[in-house]
């Protein structure tokens, strides 16, 4: 498995789930699992010309449809950067989707 983001056709992946960015929400693994993470960039500050990441919610979902939006949250926490966040949400999912 690679540590680094790579990009398979079309899906840009890390450790081999796939990632998605809608506006400031970035969701990490696959609706076809049980489990999925949401991250959301909350704030953000300029370095030189770039829009770095300085907060950012991180949820770890159930996909179930038939519950409510706040009823699939499993855990949250927030993070004060973009690694920092996938670092946690990839350990986070691994765990859910490899526990019984």
């Amino acid at each position: 498995m690679s540590t680094v983001a790579t990009e398979t056709g079309n899906l840009l992946e890390y450790k081999g789930h796939p990632l998605r960015r809608k506006d400031n929400l970035i969701y990490y693994g696959s609706m076809a699992d049980k489990y999925i993470i949401m991250m959301q960039v909350i704030e953000m500050k300029k370095v030189k010309d770039m829009d770095v990441a300085t907060k950012v919610a991180v949820q770890l979902q159930l996909t179930d449809p038939n519950l409510k939006s706040r009823d699939r949250v499993v855990k949250k926490s927030e993070k004060s950067s973009l690694y920092a966040a996938i670092d946690v949400a990839a350990v986070w999912l691994d765990r859910a989707l490899n526990s019984k």
